[in-house]
């Protein structure tokens, strides 16, 4: 219901009522309403998350191939209707429930850059590109790569897959020719 309606418009008495509990039972569970939404945009990520071993299973020996399956795959979290319901309700939330954006950035975008940072650190040690800093890079690739249709997935774009995917060609594509020897 949180995510559907917000903290504010959502109430007590509606949520009970749309999980078949007492507002008692609820209570019991949960000290105030504060409590109860933090818990429930808890289990919007864990339902959200991508697991790191699902990452991991994309990586290959071809780096490109391993840059387009990762961005392939956090693009699809962040784009789904669950991944922009979660960010709506943050952005609409985050001043009055500032942890959760640390929540999110820990538990969801942290473990997949530091995948990605030890995906580029072992390409560097290999010589295959060019980096100092395998965390300030990976950034910059989700970034590149993810940033702009995923901030379009919360304006309301709808993306072709086709034409998605030929955005994702070109980030990665854009992204190692900055980190290729030259």
């Amino acid at each position: 219901m949180f995510l559907e309606n917000g903290f504010e418009r959502s109430t007590i008495d509606g949520i009970a009522a749309s999980a078949g509990m007492a507002k008692r039972t609820i209570y019991g569970l949960y000290p105030d309403k504060a409590a109860l939404f933090e818990a429930s945009v808890q289990r919007a990520v864990d339902r959200w998350l991508v697991p790191i071993e699902t990452l991991r299973a994309a990586e290959t020996d071809d780096l490109e191939e391993t840059l387009l399956a990762i961005g392939r795959i956090r693009l699809a979290g962040i784009t789904s209707p669950a991944g922009v319901a979660l960010q709506r309700i943050l952005n609409a939330e985050g001043n009055r429930f500032p942890r959760l954006f640390r929540l999110v950035y820990e538990q969801g975008t942290m473990p997949a850059l530091t995948f990605i940072a030890e995906v580029l650190a072992r390409h560097a040690e290999a010589g295959v590109i060019e980096i100092d800093d395998p965390d300030v890079v990976g950034g910059a690739f989700l970034s590149m790569v993810v940033g702009g249709p995923a901030a379009g997935a919360l304006w309301g774009v709808t993306w072709n897959p086709d034409e998605l995917d030929a955005r994702m060609r070109t980030g990665v594509r854009l992204f190692l020719d900055g980190v290729r020897p030259r």
